[in-house]
């Protein structure tokens, strides 16, 4: 039965009590943490069904703070999946680093609206530090524009509505005000083995998910420079930085050049392997890709900043600005007009402060920081390589970076050893088709992820595999 709060006597009341409910949700908060690592990965199907103790019609009076807290804590833990310890390789789901989750809590107290200057100064200010740091890291150009959005998607998603700005008005087009209807057409080139959300992103741009011209790619996933169709200034060519199976980049310095010289638009979709470029060891990988004009990547990946952190980065911002403003009567006197406001460069107005979650977790980790969980990681996925192929599995892809793909013989016993693996709960893999075969498939993206890890998850696949 719920129970009504108690009606707190004067404010101190209500300030204590809210004290104590926090407190409460941070001890809560640690003992999760502390146990995360110890647990299965995936969640128990008795944890799972025991969620139906918060469905139910919404109660007709109140429940108290304490009270939701306990519901949470005793049937949402248990039904977690435990992303944030050092044995979860599926979907390339980095962790969180600890100064980003303490900031995130922070953020949560702060409730800020980040939509304007005038209603956030400390979360526009981190944000543009951290945009800027991110434009170091990734090798971008100097005068760079971007946005801190809720993940790759959306910024996929903005870079390209910036796209669509620019090379529509160069043919005389106002896209902006006037729509797609009898605008001039515009071509979108990108690779076989396009990632499902940037063809999202152009499904909401209007650009279509079937029109693009697809271009041949190799072995690994990565797109032909040879293959290319013929370009001009009415061409948004999409390049990929990190292929989601594989790991693999596209050959930026051999394409970036003709589809610069046609005047073609290039964007770059870098969710995590634009991060390489954080580290000396793996940072020819990217060489070429700064060449595009658009780029899109998450903080979530390998930055480890934790989830609703995407980054958006466009060499014009003009382009983005164009594409994001927005207007009102309203809205106008919270304008610094001679300086960026986040709305006029983003999808949303009302927004969470993320950006300071992506300035703690950059600030923390600094640029050896990033560089080692690249580094790490990759290593870690080479250790898994070698053991697999030591067991007589066939690793499907050239380890490049954090990506294996492995096959256990037909497809019937790969997806088998899979689904087992995934009830065993030591770790989760999930499984994927490669080219036509079928694979399980390794992302190592944590920076919780220890030797120990990947050899205690590398005995359960062996074992997953034998039976």
């Amino acid at each position: 039965m719920p129970v009504a709060p108690s009606r707190p006597s004067s404010s101190s009341d209500s300030l204590s009590a809210r004290t104590a409910l926090m407190k409460h949700a941070a001890r809560d908060a640690v003992d999760y943490l502390e146990g995360v690592n110890a647990r299965p990965v995936a969640p128990r199907p008795e944890a799972v069904a025991a969620l139906n103790a918060l469905r139910g019609p919404l109660p007709a009076g109140p429940t108290s703070p304490e009270a939701v807290l306990h519901l949470l804590t005793e049937f949402g833990s248990p039904a977690t999946v435990a992303n944030g310890g050092g044995r979860y390789f599926g979907f390339v789901n980095g962790g969180c680093v600890p100064a980003a989750m303490a900031a995130a809590w922070l953020v949560s107290a702060w409730d800020q609206n980040a939509a304007f200057r005038v209603q956030s100064p400390v979360a526009v200010a981190l944000e543009e530090t951290a945009l800027d740091w991110v434009r170091q890291l990734l090798g971008l150009p100097e005068g760079c524009g971007g946005a801190v959005v809720t993940g790759a998607t959306m910024a996929n998603f903005a870079a390209l509505a910036a796209a669509r700005h620019a090379l529509l008005e160069r043919a005389g087009w106002d896209v902006e005000n006037d729509g797609l209807f009898g605008a001039p057409p515009i071509t979108v080139v990108v690779g076989e083995e396009v990632h499902t959300s940037l063809l999202k992103a152009l499904g909401m741009l209007g650009l279509g998910r079937n029109r693009v011209v697809r271009v041949p790619v190799d072995g690994q996933g990565r797109m032909r420079a040879d293959a290319l169709p013929h370009l001009n200034g009415q061409t948004i060519v999409c390049l990929q930085a990190g292929n989601v199976n594989t790991g693999a980049f596209d050959p930026a310095g051999a394409i970036c050049p003709e589809a610069r010289a046609a005047g073609a638009w290039i964007h770059v979709d870098g969710a995590f392997g634009l991060w390489a470029a954080t580290s000396p060891d793996y940072r020819r990988l990217t060489k070429g890709f700064e060449q595009a004009d658009s780029w899109a990547t998450d903080g979530h990946k390998w930055p480890n900043i934790g989830y609703d952190c995407g980054i958006a980065m466009v060499r014009e911002p003009k382009s983005l600005r164009a594409a994001m403003s927005v207007q009102a009567a309203y809205l106008a006197q919270a304008e610094h007009h001679e300086q960026r406001e986040p709305s006029h460069y983003n999808p949303e107005l009302s927004r969470r402060a993320r950006g300071v979650e992506l300035w703690a977790g950059l600030r923390s980790l600094g640029q050896s920081g990033l560089a080692e969980i690249v580094e790490r990681t990759s290593s870690h996925a080479k250790r898994f390589a070698v053991g697999l192929r030591a067991a007589g599995y066939q690793v499907l892809n050239d380890v490049v970076i954090n990506q294996v793909l492995v096959s256990f013989g037909s497809a019937e016993r790969t997806l088998r050893t899979v689904e087992r693996l995934q009830q065993e709960g030591t770790c989760w893999c999930g499984s994927t088709v490669w080219q036509g075969q079928a694979a399980m498939r390794i992302s190592v993206s944590s920076w919780m992820t220890t030797k120990e890890d990947v050899d205690r998850s590398l005995a359960a696949m062996l074992k997953a595999a034998a039976e």
